[in-house]
């Protein structure tokens, strides 16, 4: 997948780019990843990305020219990417939308800054705006970086191995179950024995039951929409009556 990110602080990137499995899975081949400074785009001598607002008003307003210049060279770079433009005003970023992005062939992510991109930008190149909640940032490079890390997980190949993505808290619909790790006992706190005995399937039904404990207690919300069969509605009314929630 190639990813290309359009910002005016593109030192940002530097950083979280270089480490972990995205660093890995670009020294692979599997992601192709390309930050691009903005300025690069503007034609006057002071390489000015921003101007005052029609109509008057506070803060700044991010220009359309190089804007409208670098979207549709980089579109013309990687055809079939979806533009994002990201924004306090899009949609709110979720483990589905993430799944669906996985699928993409690219994404070009247009970080905002200041009160925000002309709006002729977005009526005429952006496919999709999005949040990553209902709060304000400097700028959109933050938010941008979240969906790299993300998205980049569906990728083939990113994560070495494929079970612990299916695995991730909101990709079935519910949060994780608890994880643990040796020694069996640390100070008094013992593992939970079953996942001590080797049995696999009562592994298995022990981690269901505490992954729809651990919803139910921290984001009952996530029920209401979560793929749950008769034995999943079976053990939640047994957490209920335990008293678990």
């Amino acid at each position: 997948m190639r990813i290309d990110i359009l910002s005016i602080f593109p030192a940002f990137f530097d950083s979280p780019l270089q480490e972990s499995i995205i660093r890995r899975a670009c020294e692979r081949g599997v992601l192709d990843i390309r930050v691009h400074d903005l300025r690069a785009w503007t034609t006057d001598r002071h390489r000015v990305t921003d101007d005052a607002p029609y109509g008057g008003g506070a803060g700044m307003v991010m220009k359309p020219e190089p804007l409208f210049a670098a979207i549709e060279q980089l579109r013309a770079e990687s055809p079939g990417a979806t533009t994002v433009l990201l924004s306090p005003q899009g949609r709110v970023w979720n483990q589905s939308r993430v799944r669906a992005y996985g699928e993409l062939p690219g994404m070009i992510l247009v970080c905002g800054r200041y009160e925000g991109v002309d709006e002729r930008v977005r009526a005429a190149l952006i496919d999709e705006e999005i949040s990553i909640g209902d709060f304000v940032l400097a700028g959109g490079e933050t938010a941008a970086m979240v969906l790299v890390e993300t998205v980049a997980r569906q990728v083939p190949g990113v994560v070495g191995q494929a079970e612990s993505v299916a695995q991730d808290s909101f990709y079935a619909g519910l949060l994780d179950h608890p994880h643990y790790t040796r020694p069996p006992v640390f100070r008094g706190l013992a593992v939970p024995e079953v996942l001590l005995s080797g049995d696999h399937a009562a592994i298995t039904r022990w981690r269901r039951r505490a992954a729809l404990r651990q919803t139910l207690r921290k984001r009952p919300d996530l029920l209401a929409a979560a793929d749950l069969g008769a034995q999943d509605l079976k053990l939640l009314e047994q957490i209920r009556a335990e008293g678990d929630d």
